[in-house]
Formats: C-alpha cells, structure tokens, sequence
C-alpha cells in the first residue's frame, strides 16, 4: 500500500480536492492507498473536512491528525511518517503544487527497486522575484555548505518503508526532511515536476517566516555558520598583521603614525564581528538547549481514520 502523507495548514478548501485528483490518477492503476492528513493548528475547518472525508469515503483509507498548535511543516512530515502504514511512503503538498500525476512515474521506480525517489523542480512555477531571490540564495547556501545539491530540491518525495523506518528513529527535535532523506543514503532515483499553481488559496509563507525557515534549517543541519566565524577571524587576523607591519615600518622611519579614523573604522568592524560572532554562538547554544529539553515535536490533539 503506498501512504502519501499531506501536511494541511488553513486548506480546507482543497482537502476534497487533494483526495480527488490522488484517487482519480491512483485508482485506475489499482494501486491501494491511504492517504495521512496532519492538520498543523489550522484555523479554519481544515480537520472538520478531514474528519467529514473519513466518515464517507469508502475506497480509500483516510487517516487525520490533529496538531494541538501549530508545530510547523517539518513536525507534520514526522509525524504523518510515524503513523503511515504503507510498505511506501509519500510527502507532498495538499495545495497540489506538487502534481499528484508524478506519484505514478514515483511509483514505477520504486517497484525497479529505488528507495527514495527526490521529486525535484523543472521550473518553480510562479513566484515574485524577492521570493525567488531569497530560495535561490538559500539553497545556494545549503548547498555550499553540505554538499548536496539543494536549488531544485522539494518535500515531494517518494521513501520505500524501510528508509521511513530509519529516518522517524533520527532523535533531534529540529530536523529538516528535505535534506535529510538524502543524508540517509540508500538507493535513489530523481523525477522532474513542473510546480502548478494552488488549487485553492494563497501560500501560508511570508517573508518572515521563509527567513526563520532558512535559518532553523541551515543551523539543524549543517555548522556551517560556526565555520564562518574562524573564516573571518582569519581574514581579520592577516588584515590586522598587514596594518601592523605597515605601523612599525613607519615608526622605524621617523614616520608619525595617522589615521584616527582609521583606529575608529577598526574598533567597530571589530566590535561588529564580535557581537555577530556571539549572536552565531548564542543561536547554537539555543538549538543545543531546545534539543537536550527532549520535548516532543508535536503533541496530536485528535486522531480519526476512516472504518475500512
């Protein structure tokens, strides 16, 4: 049976919808599925939809989670994982931005034995140019500093049981799926999918929380940003050797030392490595303090699964 796992955030309009552009590509096939709705504290009727889904559909098997709050994309992808109990598990978004057609060509590479299956961008679809600057200069960053490639990366993936069995036993509070499903290894394939436009609605993500995203992210995996800190103690180091070496040649030689503006650029280029170092070293020391707290990644308010 393949689980899709759909993390819902105020959708409710497109709850109906996600079951039945899912059902109308699987169902001919004749491939069994469940599908995971995990309603991430939504404000809307989003779980009354769920709920009133797996009263009445009988082809299919609906399983809805209710968060008690909002606890975020990732802690949705867990725990929907968690409760999946397909032999084949899949993420993707309830806005069906992410084609519910590519399931198929995720599904035949899965049967030739891949394991994961990354469903990666052929092109972003429509998005403003802020927004598109601000992914590309993020994932450019993630990637430098993990080492895979991230730009077109996406949550649409396809995990065989086995790999989703590894990753919901990974014990760290701040996870990031959509680099870790490639962090776990094993057999993997890739399928290209062009993003469509939102069924219903508008995107939940503003600017402020695409930055907090980003940053969570790039500090959940990767120390990357600790790492820059001692690049630029070094850079300084050398730069400070350099001024050094010119103001003794020039005390040597009878040369007055000047440059009070230049003693005063120093003190707060200095002052502002100083103080954004420690902001770097404070975050850390924050995730470090939210992970050994060992609190749970969601609390599931309310559980309903349909009867078949």
């Amino acid at each position: 049976m393949l689980s899709i796992i759909l993390p819902v955030y105020n959708e409710e309009n497109n709850i109906e919808r996600a079951y039945s552009a899912i059902r109308e590509v699987l169902a001919p096939k004749g491939i069994d599925f469940e599908l995971v709705f995990v309603n991430d504290g939504s404000k809307d009727n989003s779980f009354e939809k769920i709920r009133g889904l797996s009263e009445t559909v009988r082809d299919a098997k609906i399983i809805g989670l209710s968060f008690s709050r909002n606890f975020g994309k990732e802690a949705a992808i867990f725990a929907g994982l968690s409760h999946a109990t397909g032999e084949v598990c899949a993420v993707m978004d309830c806005d069906l931005q992410h084609p519910p057609e590519t399931l198929l060509e995720m599904y035949e590479l899965w049967q030739q034995g891949f394991e994961i299956i990354e469903g990666v961008k052929r092109s972003r679809g429509k998005e403003n140019f802020l927004y598109k600057a601000f992914a590309k200069l993020f994932y450019k960053l993630i990637s430098r500093s993990t080492g895979i490639e991230m730009y077109r990366s996406s949550d649409f993936k396809m995990l065989d049981r086995k790999v989703v069995n590894e990753y919901i036993k990974l014990t760290e509070r701040n996870i990031f799926f959509r680099a870790l499903s490639s962090w776990l290894g094993y057999k993997s394939a890739v399928v290209e999918f062009d993003v469509k436009e939102r069924a219903s609605g508008v995107t939940k993500w503003s600017i402020k929380s695409l930055v907090s995203y980003a940053i969570g992210s790039i500090t959940s995996f990767t120390t990357a940003p600790m790492q820059l800190i001692t690049l630029s103690g070094v850079l300084f180091f050398l730069f400070a050797l350099v001024l050094g070496v010119q103001s003794i040649v020039k005390w040597a030689t009878g040369h007055a030392l000047e440059g009070f503006t230049t003693v005063i650029i120093l003190i707060l280029i200095t002052g502002s490595l100083i103080m954004i170092s420690l902001g770097i070293i404070g975050y850390y020391l924050a995730r470090i303090y939210e992970e050994i707290k060992g609190r749970p990644r969601s609390i599931i308010e309310e559980i309903v699964k349909s009867p078949n």
